[in-house]
């Protein structure tokens, strides 16, 4: 909608141009539609969308002319600048002196002249939606209230360009904050994983050689220091593998055969004869991405095994598809989680604060990477499970 008030500041309306970033970019056929349709329905020879620069007019489209630029001074969109009147109206025969100025300015002398201001919020006239003719004419009310129309669509293509340009910014700075984020993870981790490694070495080094000499309290409070040193190894470890997940996500699309993706992961983790894993023989996957979907099942078929009481362990991926998604199921005969944490376990840092087959407590980082990757690849997961058990991690990923 236009702006019924008309700042006549100059070096606001400058500075409020500057953030729409238009002036002599590349031809759009969006604007040229509207200048088009503007002709025609006015029955002209030519229409414009003009910016309005310091000492220039610039064409966005120009619709019946060739003309992209024209001096500022004497043209009619400077006179619209500080007009109330939209749309404002000159014919030569009411205004000859305008037209008398105007002469030089326009490669054709025109006789009428129509053109709608395009304001922004604050009633700065940034741009002009004008007709031609080399003739006198008269609008009809139709005609008058379209080229009102044509101009405020042509407003909304100004305001969409500026909101779009704006979320580059955002981006942009999102961006580099999540790269200084990730290289402050990254630095502090390192720096903690250098003395944790000593006190790890240490510790187990102090356990085996006073094996016996120290009493069942002393005993205690070592194995409790080695297990709180592999907790927070495992969750600096966990931290970096969430950030570091960035960059799977870069990966380019392939086509891939599920089997040969899942065996060495598979080989990974079936060292033992109380763990069995079942996966699709020949299923063929196209357009994905091989390092996420990698990631993903690394995380479900690892935490499946370590949260297992069972004397033998279990683990089922089955596979369908629809015409819009791969979906997977991940099944364990597990620890199972309870219902009602189902929705926060995805969440970064959320755990269930119990310990593993090894007796450590989880970082609460291997499912909201899980999660942030799924949703990369255009897909969502969830759970089924039942305490005691067993869970099955249900997700699905875009097909390309």
């Amino acid at each position: 909608m236009q702006n019924n008030i008309v700042s006549n500041n100059e070096k606001l309306r400058r500075e409020a141009l500057k953030k729409y970033n238009i002036i002599k970019t590349g031809a759009d056929e969006d604007y040229d539609n509207l200048t088009f349709l503007a002709a025609a329905i006015c029955q002209v020879p030519v229409a414009m969308i003009s910016v309005i620069g310091s000492k220039t007019i610039w064409q966005k489209s120009a619709f019946g002319t060739e003309a992209t630029e024209i001096p500022r001074e004497n043209s009619f969109c400077e006179r619209i600048i500080s007009s109330d009147n939209s749309p404002l109206i000159f014919k030569r025969s009411e205004d000859p002196e305008i037209f008398k100025a105007a002469e030089g300015v326009y490669e054709r002398e025109y006789s009428y002249y129509a053109g709608v201001p395009l304001q922004d919020s604050h009633g700065h006239v940034i741009a002009v939606f004008s007709i031609f003719d080399l003739q006198e004419r008269d609008l009809t009310q139709v005609q008058v209230k379209a080229l009102k129309a044509l101009a405020a669509q042509a407003l909304k293509l100004f305001e969409f360009r500026k909101q779009k340009i704006k979320l580059y910014q955002v981006q942009n700075k999102l961006k580099q904050k999540y790269k200084e984020l990730e290289k402050f993870a990254s630095i502090v981790s390192h720096d903690l994983k250098s003395p944790l490694a000593n006190i790890i070495s240490l510790s187990e080094l102090l356990k085996d050689e006073n094996e016996g000499k120290f009493d069942e309290d002393t005993e205690q409070y070592l194995q409790f220091l080695v297990e709180s040193s592999y907790s927070l190894r495992n969750y600096i470890d966990g931290i970096l593998s969430f950030y570091r997940s960035e960059h799977v996500m870069d990966k380019d699309l392939s086509t891939i055969d599920l089997n040969k993706l899942l065996k060495p992961i598979v080989d990974l983790y079936q060292v033992s004869e109380n763990i069995q894993i079942t996966y699709p023989e020949e299923v063929i996957l196209h357009n994905v991405n091989k390092a996420a979907l990698t990631q993903v099942f690394m995380n479900l078929i690892g935490n499946a095994l370590k949260y297992n009481d069972k004397e033998i362990r279990k683990v089922a991926i089955e596979f369908s598809q629809s015409e819009e998604y791969y979906y997977f199921d991940v099944k364990d005969n597990g620890n199972g989680i309870p219902e009602a944490r189902f929705e926060e376990i995805f969440e970064l840092f959320t755990t269930l604060e119990t310990a593993d087959r090894e007796g450590n407590l989880g970082s609460g980082i291997g499912l909201a990477t899980v999660n942030k990757l799924v949703e990369y690849m255009g897909g969502k997961i969830n759970i089924e499970s039942q305490e005691g058990i067993g869970s099955n991690f249900k997700f699905r990923v875009k097909r390309n």
